[in-house]
């Protein structure tokens, strides 16, 4: 494995590559843990080369967001990409990735403005504007993101189609724990008191699911009962619970297709996110809700 931290040796890297390769890139902000490791798996299955980027991106973090307490490990995320087959690992630092301020960023005009979008104006114009910096110094064939970060993976699906860029996107099925909860580095801020309500997220996107597809069509019924039910139950603070069309992130109409049940709940040092994507149709039609494995 090499480690890469300048943008120019990357592009030519890249560039030399791409005639005779196929590339997959997996971009992240660090702190590897296992959803992390099966986007690498995927991805090193899928392709000649493997590319992995670690920035922690300054641009998608607000005015009060953690960017500086955000977890870092840096000599740990270097072995498990060497673990997991990574061929060049990107490490750039900011001043190489932003050199001055940006005359130019990427504004995105929707599906940001829902779940997290909401209440981080301005997050997910950073995480396209990265994005399509790395996208043009990789110059990957595929790039693979996980499903637990549902609304960025709508974002990015968007940003590709809208800017032709030539790159497969795939979304990666979400890495749990026994309990349910979804694999997070900010797992590690919670207490334990707070760890062992964290499960409960997930069981509460499950007893969602069950309601639409035995046919309640009541949104805010159900995600006012599930609400209340997570504010009760456990010491978090629900910052949404929602359910809308995918990937379009659009209140649902006509109750067919793809839809998606997300919620963020926050706990002292730490705001969780999961989320559950499924077809209602073939939910419907399969009556699977109870053994349904999560899309």
């Amino acid at each position: 494995m090499k480690i890469i931290t300048t943008k120019a040796e990357l592009q030519e890297l890249t560039l030399s590559l791409k005639q005779q390769k196929t590339i997959g890139f997996v971009p992240t902000m660090g702190y590897l843990h296992e959803g992390h490791r099966a986007l690498l798996k995927e991805a090193r299955k899928e392709n000649d080369i493997l590319i992995l980027s670690v920035f922690v991106n300054p641009l998608q973090f607000g005015p009060n967001e953690d960017l500086e307490s955000y977890p870092r490990d840096i000599e740990q995320d270097k072995l498990t990409a060497k673990n997991e087959g990574v061929d060049y690992l990107f490490m750039p630092s900011t001043e190489e990735m932003y050199p001055s301020t940006p005359s130019v960023t990427v504004h995105v005009q929707k599906r940001a403005d829902v779940l997290c979008g909401r209440t981080r104006p301005g997050h997910f114009d950073g995480v396209a504007t990265v994005l399509t910096k790395l996208f043009h110094l990789v110059q990957p064939d595929n790039v693979y993101f996980g499903k637990k970060d549902a609304q960025q993976v709508a974002v990015v699906d968007g940003l590709i189609k809208d800017f032709h860029f030539p790159i497969t996107l795939h979304a990666v099925q979400t890495v749990r724990e026994e309990d349910g909860l979804a694999k997070s580095s900010r797992n590690v801020k919670l207490s334990p008191e707070e760890r062992q309500e964290a499960g409960i997220l997930y069981q509460t996107l499950s007893m969602a699911r069950e309601e639409l597809i035995k046919g309640n069509h009541d949104i805010r019924a159900i995600t006012d009962s599930l609400r209340k039910r997570l504010e009760t139950i456990t010491s978090g603070k629900v910052d949404y619970l929602e359910i809308l069309t995918y990937p379009e992130l659009q209140e649902p109409i006509h109750w067919e297709g793809t839809l998606i049940i997300a919620v963020a709940v926050r706990f002292t040092n730490a705001r969780l996110i999961d989320n559950i994507i499924f077809d209602l149709h073939e939910m419907v039609i399969g009556k699977g809700a109870s053994t349904c494995s999560e899309q």
